[in-house]
């Protein structure tokens, strides 16, 4: 087991199943838009990299003159439905409670009124000391800004910290930060994304993390 103070939480495919909403909000914007929607599998796949990125992917090169309008559309679209077919993942909420005592903020390369949204909807908004979202868009997951920003501004230790996600970018910004890292096997992320990156930590459930850290 590890000494960890300060813990940073990944949203979709980490605490919430989300998938469905943000799928959903998505084809609303096509739809809105006079184009064809995507199939859930292909809008999924492009979930983690920011609002402004799955919109791109979502209305395709072709389209990319659409994208301020497409933004805008997701955002009145999801802030009314951030959680209506959501779920949290299994023992996220037991976790969460039994580390009341340890530092927990979200770390997501959504808006961060998205994220306040969906956990404010599921209840375990207030889990967390402060959420960090993709509001800058120059400062994005896997950058190591991210954190940098954070640590700078908190004064919070690093070697005393560990990032909990379910992509490769949640472990590369883990590693451009020199964080230690826990990858969770259940999310949207596969195991082939993670290209040798080696998490320090690997669970397929997120109560396992009573078995990592002290």
């Amino acid at each position: 087991m590890i000494r960890v103070d300060y813990i940073f939480f990944d949203v979709d495919g980490t605490l919430v199943d989300s998938s469905k909403d943000i799928v959903n909000a998505m084809n609303h914007v096509l739809r809105a838009l006079g184009l064809k929607e995507k199939p859930a599998g292909q809008i999924v796949s492009y979930i983690g990299t920011g609002v402004k990125d799955l919109a791109l992917k979502s209305l395709g090169p072709e389209n990319a003159g659409l994208a301020e309008k497409a933004v805008k559309l997701f955002s009145d679209y999801y802030t009314q439905h951030s959680h209506d077919d959501s779920v949290l993942y299994p023992h996220v909420r037991e976790t969460l409670d039994y580390f009341k005592n340890k530092r927990k903020f979200v770390l997501t390369n959504r808006y961060s009124r998205f994220a306040a949204a969906t956990l404010k909807g599921l209840g375990i908004r207030d889990y967390f000391e402060d959420i960090f979202g993709g509001d800058d868009e120059t400062c994005l997951k896997p950058s190591g800004c991210v954190l940098d920003k954070i640590f700078s501004r908190l004064a919070i230790e690093r070697d005393r910290s560990l990032i909990v996600g379910d992509m490769a970018i949640d472990i590369e910004t883990g590693k451009n930060s020199d964080v230690r890292t826990c990858w969770v096997t259940y999310g949207l992320g596969k195991a082939g994304d993670l290209k040798g990156l080696e998490p320090d930590y690997v669970i397929g459930d997120m109560i396992e993390l009573k078995k990592i850290i002290q």
